[in-house]
């Protein structure tokens, strides 16, 4: 058995830093700019705020005239000495770049609409077109192994000193945000927000893991030997067996775990119900699949 260090791991870990770097730099700004885009051509017009800095700058515009660049970019650098203090400066670190990059690019594209003119009457499209690019390129941002550094540091503070997980946080965070931009803007604005919000959030998860083209069987049965040779000769696709034991009997069994392409989980599964109308099996997506023969 192999151990490691902490030394070790901390190598594998800057290894994994430097792995790609120009190309993960240059992702990561094209990232950037897809947001600040995003940003300036269909949410800050609308006065539609995506949660985060970038959506309290709209707000705090919108209540005391304060540029929005500029206030991305101080809050950001608030944030970033708060991630040194209570985070350390392992992960302030990547959080840096992305604090100062994106209210620069933010200023850059502040004009956008003086070159590409959208009809800010129709909010429900500037909603669904500004969540949806605001999405992929906040995926290409997280894919590069980068943030924009804002409330991404209140997250993690937050999570790690109230013992909460991360997806609660970010739920604090930009749920105060958007209920502000109710208060602000007005409800109508506040159901656009929320739309924004979803629209982020899948978009951004589709670009991190892209979409499954595999499938993968967890399955318990009483036919072990039959779906495995189903699987294997008429599937011709690889099965691993799993030593467990049940939670009510306490019986020891087997389960098979078969990951194959999306295009064969209905024979998969129908043959299972054939083999063994009985058998308990579980499909997920498999959005990655690495090694094997």
């Amino acid at each position: 058995m192999k151990f490691f260090t902490n030394r070790s791991l901390e190598n594998i870990d800057k290894k994994i830093d430097n792995k790609n770097i120009v190309r993960r730099y240059t992702k990561f700004c094209i990232g950037c700019l897809i947001v600040a885009i995003a940003f300036n051509l269909f949410l800050s017009p609308n006065e539609l705020v995506p949660g985060g800095v970038g959506g309290a700058s709209i707000i705090i515009n919108e209540v005391f005239r304060i540029n929005k660049s500029v206030f991305i970019l101080v809050i950001d650098l608030l944030l970033l000495i708060l991630s040194f203090i209570f985070l350390g400066k392992v992960k302030t670190r990547g959080s840096i770049l992305g604090s100062l990059l994106f209210p620069i690019f933010v200023q850059l594209t502040s004009n956008i609409n003086n070159y590409i003119q959208i009809d800010t009457s129709q909010l429900l499209l500037s909603a669904i077109f500004g969540g949806v690019l605001y999405g992929f390129g906040a995926g290409i941002i997280f894919k590069s192994g980068f943030t924009t550094g804002g409330t991404d540091i209140l997250n993690q503070i937050i999570s790690k000193y109230a013992k909460i997980s991360m997806g609660k946080s970010m739920i604090i965070c930009d749920g105060i945000i958007v209920l502000l931009s109710g208060i602000v803007f007005g409800p109508n604005i506040l159901m656009y927000s929320i739309i924004i919000l979803y629209l982020i959030s899948y978009m951004s998860d589709r670009v991190i893991l892209g979409i499954s083209d595999s499938k993968a069987f967890y399955i318990v049965t009483d036919e072990e030997k039959k779906i495995k040779e189903y699987i294997m000769k008429y599937l011709n696709h690889g099965v691993t067996v799993f030593n467990a034991r049940g939670g009510f009997k306490k019986e020891r069994e087997h389960v098979l775990l078969c990951v194959l392409p999306t295009k064969d989980y209905y024979k998969l599964k129908e043959g299972i119900h054939e083999i063994d109308p009985d058998a308990f099996f579980v499909v997920c997506d498999a959005y990655e699949v690495f090694g094997g023969e």
